[in-house]
């Protein structure tokens, strides 16, 4: 497993906003408003599909030669680099929904009080694991 990527990027101009796809990754595409936005979200998309492709066991192809990429018209090709550590980091500890049931009257008491019953439900998952 590698820590860094650097995949080309294909951008094109399409009625005044910009789509990116990386031909060596299927399924891996974005857009933006404006050039700035649509790099920063193919880094953001990039990132999440090679993330899910190591975590899937997914076998992740080399990036392609430049001059073997074929641009169309209004397309122009950027390099795009990831770094893999803080994108793992980041993605093992986000946060998931979870559904719980409670009695409505707790709910009331808890609303009442403004207890935020995320932070209360990790707390009293880590008291009772002894997580500190």
């Amino acid at each position: 497993m590698k820590n860094r990527y650097i995949y080309p990027a294909i951008i094109r101009l399409e009625n005044d906003s910009y789509t990116v796809r990386f031909p060596d990754l299927e399924n891996c595409f974005t857009f933006g408003e404006n050039l700035e936005d649509a790099i920063d979200s193919a880094r953001d998309v990039l990132e999440l599909c090679l993330y899910d492709m190591e975590q899937d066991g997914v076998r992740i192809p080399e990036a392609s030669v430049l001059s073997d990429i074929s641009l169309n018209e209004n397309e122009s090709i950027a390099l795009v680099d990831v770094w893999m550590i803080p994108v793992r980091d980041k993605m093992e500890n986000r946060s998931i929904k979870k559904t719980v049931t409670i009695p409505k009257w707790i709910n009331d008491i808890g609303v009442e009080h403004n207890l935020n019953f995320s932070q209360l439900l990790q707390a009293a998952i880590k008291e009772k694991l002894d997580i500190k």
